[in-house]
């Protein structure tokens, strides 16, 4: 616990650290219910609280910093919003294993591509080479916008396949559905924003270990 307060990820820290480990928790597969019962074995907590403090780690843990950057993976993949099949878009870095970005839409088109692109220049102090895959939606978009690609199916891309793995295995426990409601997809946004941040100080902290034997098994290839 003390490792998690000295790496500064926390931008502030109004909850016990108690229960942001606890967020680790579901992030790792434990539903809201059950973190409910957990966490109520240190102070009193609804299933509704779970997901509203869920939520709001987006606002809690930092974003990742604004440095120079080699190259960063580009690519999307299908989940459903109720019975809609939308796209999430990810940006990851192939050196740090960062994500500096995720998205949803709902069609995939070069227009798309280049508003996703601009989210994760917020991210670079330069003009980093990304690699993708042969969807001609890339190719229009980076020739368009004057940035350097290369077309990878394996090799520097696992970063990605890696993330977006580790993302499906966790939407698994609701059938890689997010709930439709009002807000559709605004909640689901939200649900994938603390989804990343999560993913990302989970990467820092193991980084920072001498060894990384505990890491958890989806974990270990990353290096």
């Amino acid at each position: 616990m003390t490792g998690l307060r000295d790496l500064g990820v926390f931008r502030r820290n109004k909850k016990s650290l108690d229960v942001k480990i606890l967020w680790l928790l579901y992030f790792f597969g434990l539903s809201l219910r059950k973190m409910s019962l957990f966490m109520s074995s240190f102070e009193e907590i609804s299933h509704e609280s779970v997901r509203k403090y869920y939520h709001r780690i987006k606002y809690i843990l930092k974003e990742p910093k604004r440095e120079k950057r080699k190259l960063i993976a580009v690519d999307e993949t299908i989940v459903r919003v109720g019975d809609r099949k939308v796209f999430v878009w990810a940006a990851i870095d192939v050196e740090t294993k960062e994500c500096l970005a995720i998205w949803v839409s709902m069609a995939r088109h070069q227009f798309l591509v280049s508003k996703f692109i601009r989210m994760v220049l917020k991210y670079c102090k330069n003009k980093p080479t990304f690699i993708v895959d042969r969807g001609r939606w890339y190719k229009n978009s980076f020739k368009r916008m004057g940035f350097t690609y290369e077309n990878e199916t394996f090799g520097r891309r696992n970063a990605i396949e890696q993330f977006f793995s580790i993302l499906k295995s966790r939407t698994k426990r609701f059938y890689n559905r997010f709930p439709e409601n009002k807000i559709k997809f605004r909640s689901t946004l939200s649900w994938l924003k603390s989804f990343t941040l999560l993913y990302n100080l989970i990467n820092c902290y193991y980084k920072s270990m001498p060894s990384r034997q505990s890491l958890p098994g989806y974990f270990l290839n990353q290096s």
